[in-house]
């Protein structure tokens, strides 16, 4: 059970984190018709993913509590694939072909990449 209200808390805590983030690159960048803000959200949570279980890997210094917080509450609750893929199929929907794949290919590349350098970061003592 705590474990449950853990993740609850943590994703609770994340979601929060989203709506703050997004909003402050929206007022950031103008009203930009390409989702920048769902982006950025997404590859910070994958960098911060990748760094964490790398840490939680090879120093096991995360208990499983704690990886359950940040991880699955935390993180889970701030990365926002599911609006990734609502904003990529609304592009498609107005005909927004080129920026549709635009959108999935830089989420899919700069995510990877930023899991990539968490994790690897997280290596280096």
């Amino acid at each position: 059970m705590q474990l449950i209200l853990l993740i609850g808390i943590g994703g609770a805590i994340g979601a929060i984190m989203r709506h703050f983030m997004g909003n402050w690159m929206h007022s950031l960048l103008g009203n930009s018709s390409f989702p920048y803000g769902t982006l950025a959200i997404n590859v910070l949570g994958c960098l911060l993913i990748g760094a964490l279980i790398g840490i939680s890997e090879t120093r096991h210094e995360l208990s499983s509590e704690s990886r359950a917080f940040l991880v699955v509450g935390l993180l889970g609750g701030f990365t926002t694939f599911s609006t990734f893929g609502y904003e990529t199929m609304s592009l498609i929907r107005d005909g927004s072909l080129i920026a549709a794949a635009s959108n999935a290919t830089v989420h899919i590349v700069f995510g990877l990449a930023a899991v990539w350098i968490g994790y690897a970061a997280s290596q280096h003592t």
